[in-house]
């Protein structure tokens, strides 16, 4: 990292989303000051970082913020392109294909996986994990198609596409815990099972993946918060 630059990352634990770009950080071996917040009591920075959405992750590089975890992990590429891994391909088709199933995982993976735990009926998680279950065999044949046989969506290297499932992982294995589904299937997709797998021995990954046991028991939490809210109304 280029003498002088400081970075302030402003998280929560166990958000998947901080640990997208604590990912990134970790790959490009940047140095970095996390700064905890209370989302129930948001922080004057936070506030002033964030104006429009007041959500973490935000990353501060040089007192200027960036937010949205997707955004921050490529501006962390452009903004260090000689730093450790490269997260975006040199080639602009590539680079653009990698856009787009980064996107991909919010825009259906994401989206659909938020229901499975945060549905207020049965019939709304259920229809959660269909829909999660649809983007989880896209994105296998996206693996195949992508990878070519190598580990990683990026191939030899992880990518931004790796990045953005893998801050994923802990979420995915707890919400398998709580659902009594598998999600990553090793009979259904052994392509992306062996991903998970090998991704979570990443040494960037073991420093920063949340500890599956503790996001069950946060997640029980938040579930027994929201149905209690629920009844009071």
């Amino acid at each position: 990292m280029a003498g002088g630059d400081e970075l302030v990352l402003l998280g929560t634990w166990p958000s998947p989303f901080v640990t997208r770009v604590e990912l990134a950080l970790g790959l490009k071996g940047l140095s970095y000051e996390y700064v905890s917040q209370d989302l129930r009591n948001k922080s004057e920075l936070l506030l002033s970082a964030n104006p429009v959405h007041k959500k973490i992750p935000v990353l501060i590089h040089n007192g200027r913020p960036v937010c949205e975890s997707s955004v921050i992990v490529q501006y962390i590429e452009e903004a260090f392109p000689g730093d450790g891994a490269a997260l975006l391909p040199a080639d602009p088709h590539d680079r653009a294909v990698a856009r787009f199933w980064a996107a991909y995982v919010d825009d259906k993976f994401v989206t659909a996986w938020v229901p499975t735990f945060r549905g207020k009926t049965e019939e709304e998680k259920a229809e959660g994990m269909k829909q999660l279950m649809a983007a989880v065999e896209t994105l296998e044949g996206a693996l195949n198609d992508i990878s070519k046989g190598k580990p990683f969506f990026g191939g030899d290297t992880v990518d931004v596409v790796d990045v953005a499932l893998g801050g994923m992982i802990s979420w995915v294995k707890a919400t398998e815990v709580l659902a009594g589904s598998k999600i990553f299937d090793a009979e259904k997709t052994p392509l992306l099972a062996a991903w998970v797998e090998r991704f979570a021995e990443l040494d960037a990954a073991k420093k920063v993946l949340p500890d599956v046991d503790g996001v069950v028991e946060f997640a029980k939490k938040r579930i027994a918060e929201a149905a209690a809210a629920a009844s009071a109304n």
